[in-house]
């Protein structure tokens, strides 16, 4: 079952974005989410992002935070980079611990831009922001995220845009000491790797042969990031997203690679 596709304009999007995702018409699109036919229900979204500056500095919630705020479910989030200018950036964490006072008034003053720990970006880099985690994505990248499916984003900072911060929710949810996540590597552009395995949903990198997933009866959600992906005989190109009910059903040509991701 191929996704339905949402665009989404944002002030920080591009007006560059790759002809397989079709002619935007020169819109500035900052997001496009393969839309889940459970809706809500639906415990993962994938999407791309496409960056020309640098998005809100934010935070989401666990589970049980988001809950009592009245969320189905927290927000973890993962990000594999498909692209990047040689000066982008991620910001993960914080430079040096702190407290909720000090962050409060960095978020207030914009001293809080300083205080991230922004790292360079290029293609294969993969980041695990578990709740928690104050992040924000660089200029001139375009990434594919995974994430637990809610709409539940705390602005800390957003250098200025006419848009609501969240500091009263967003820092009492927030780490405020450096960020440390042993999932955090360098993706190589050959072979077949799980990048996450829980505890909200698993993520595996495939390159040519497909392999057998331990998806135990979960519909598996498969993302080229390549021409070359077939599901039963179909093609699947770069620019979609299916759910797939059998994952054994599909196949990548030699030198081809995808995503496949499933709940856990």
């Amino acid at each position: 079952m191929k996704l339905p596709v949402r665009i989404v304009e944002k002030p920080w999007g591009r007006t560059d974005i790759p002809a397989a995702f079709g002619d935007m018409g020169g819109r500035r699109i900052g997001e496009i989410w393969f839309e889940d036919p459970d809706g809500d229900a639906a415990p993962l979204m994938v999407k791309f992002l496409f960056t020309s500056e640098r998005l809100s500095i934010q935070v989401h919630p666990d589970d049980a935070a988001a809950q009592t705020a009245g969320y189905p479910r927290g927000k973890e989030e993962c990000w594999l980079v498909l692209d990047a200018t040689p000066d982008a950036e991620l910001g993960v964490g914080l430079t040096r611990a702190t407290d909720a006072a000090g962050l409060r008034a960095a978020a207030l003053d914009g001293s809080i831009e300083a205080m991230i720990d922004w790292r360079p970006a290029k293609a294969g880099d993969f980041v695990y922001n578990a709740a928690g985690t104050i992040h924000a994505i660089g200029a001139g990248v375009i990434v594919v995220e995974v994430q637990q499916n809610v709409d539940c984003t705390y602005r800390l900072y957003d250098y200025g845009r006419p848009r609501e911060l969240h500091l009263d929710a967003g820092l009492a949810v927030s780490r405020t000491t450096p960020h440390v996540e042993p999932r955090d590597r360098h993706v190589p552009p050959q072979g077949t790797l799980t990048l996450v395995s829980g505890p909200h949903f698993h993520l595996v990198r495939v390159t040519d042969n497909w392999p057998a997933l331990e998806n135990r009866n979960k519909p598996v959600t498969v993302v080229p990031l390549s021409a070359g992906c077939t599901i039963a005989g179909e093609p699947l190109g770069f620019g979609e997203c299916a759910r797939v009910a059998d994952p054994a059903s599909v196949t990548l040509a030699p030198g081809a690679s995808a995503i496949a991701c499933w709940p856990a």
